[in-house]
């Protein structure tokens, strides 16, 4: 049913008398009536009678009413309440007042006083180089020239507190704008010192620290009441447009540093072995350089002890030393033969057999001690008594006879 219709919101004639919705033109007649009442104006019930235009007094009295009523909200316009996180900056007429804590607080209603509320305890984050909720990247602020005349991509993102809301408020116009340029500046600075393999393998931390203290000396020097906790880079790569190559070149410098590490491998195995045979080599010359000197020392020591008994008693000393020397000849030599000018019996004597019974620790067995005694019975028994000594003195005639 439409509202213009004049039925609407009527008591039906037929349905027994339910009440409907109420009817609009009622209700805006009423409403015209009491404020009609308000500035003395007096309605005729149904719309009879002529309005009465307000008296000074019935105006006068609603203005003030209204006026009265305006002030009290006006004046409670001054109560403010600050939450335990937050903290209020009161302004006189745009100047710095004073900086209120939590709680209710009052000023002066405006224009007065003014106060703006500041959040200290929340943790803002700005990212630098990239966006997290259109996951885009923005490569004018996260491309950046390193020493070595490279460029990198880096994406990071800076968190900080505000420490002081008068400076926060009042020394920059756009303190957040302030700090992703501090960063930037800080980071762009930090890269351009230092080289590629540096940024993106060995000090990402480093420069990390590096650019929250740099970010924190820029800030500082703005007076922006803020705080620099945490720097994170969230990536560091080459550009996409050469990333095969690098790819390629990190490849190559894997492999030089595999065959550098094979190749200190085998000289920390073959250095030691060889560095080691010739200590061994000189600790043998050396040794063999003491036995020759201690030998010549020694054969110069008995020769002079000889020449200084051969000088006390020559005939003696010539005995033994032909005596000797003879056991020296003869110890070499596994057969002699003796033939004495008396007789004609020729002598043998087998000194290997001797030899081989005086060695020291040599085991001999009773069959080898007969076989070895049974010739030299034989010829003893077979040679005269006599003619055996006589053989004997003989020969050491000779000897004496041909010695000089």
């Amino acid at each position: 049913m439409s509202l213009n219709d004049p039925q609407w919101g009527r008591r039906g004639g037929g349905s027994g008398g339910n009440q409907g919705p109420p009817d609009l033109d009622e209700l805006w007649r009423n409403f015209n009536q009491r404020l009609g009442g308000l500035f003395g104006r007096r309605g005729g019930g149904t719309g009879g009678g002529e309005p009465r235009p307000p008296t000074l007094r019935n105006f006068g009295g609603g203005l003030g009413l209204l006026a009265v009523l305006i002030g009290v909200v006006w004046l409670a316009s001054g109560f403010y309440v600050v939450d335990e996180s937050q903290r209020a900056v009161v302004t006189t007429f745009g100047k710095y007042t004073k900086t209120t804590g939590p709680g209710l607080n009052l000023r002066l209603p405006y224009p007065f006083q003014s106060h703006e509320v500041v959040n200290v305890s929340q943790v803002r984050t700005i990212e630098v180089g990239y966006r997290q909720g259109d996951r885009s990247k923005r490569l004018r602020e996260s491309l950046m020239l390193t020493d070595d005349e490279n460029i990198v991509d880096i994406q990071f993102a800076v968190q900080y507190l505000l420490n002081d809301p008068e400076d926060y408020l009042f020394n920059n116009r756009r303190p957040d704008e302030a700090v992703m340029q501090a960063a930037e500046t800080a980071f762009r600075e930090i890269v351009g010192k230092s080289r590629m393999d540096y940024v993106l393998y060995e000090g990402r931390e480093q420069i990390a620290a590096q650019a929250q203290k740099l970010m924190q000396e820029i800030l500082d020097r703005y007076g922006a009441g803020i705080t620099i906790s945490a720097v994170t880079m969230q990536n560091a790569q080459p550009p996409e447009q050469v990333q095969a190559a690098f790819d390629d070149a990190v490849k190559a410098k894997q492999d030089l540093e595999r065959q550098k590490s094979e190749g200190q491998a085998y000289y920390n195995d073959v250095v030691p072995k060889a560095r080691g045979a010739a200590a061994r080599l000189i600790e043998e010359a050396n040794g063999y350089r003491q036995r020759v000197l201690a030998n010549a020392e020694g054969e110069a020591s008995r020769f002079r002890q000889v020449v200084t008994e051969y000088s006390k008693a020559p005939a003696v000393t010539r005995d033994r030393l032909y005596l000797d020397t003879v056991q020296q000849v003869l110890s070499s030599t596994s057969k002699v033969m003796v033939d004495a000018k008396a007789g004609s019996n020729l002598l043998f004597l087998p000194l290997e057999k001797i030899l081989q019974m005086s060695a020291p620790g040599a085991a001999t067995t009773p069959s080898d001690a007969g076989a070895a005694s049974a010739p030299r019975q034989a010829q003893l028994e077979a040679a005269p008594e006599a003619n055996s000594s006589r053989s004997r003195d003989t020969l050491r005639g000779r000897e004496r006879e041909g010695r000089p």
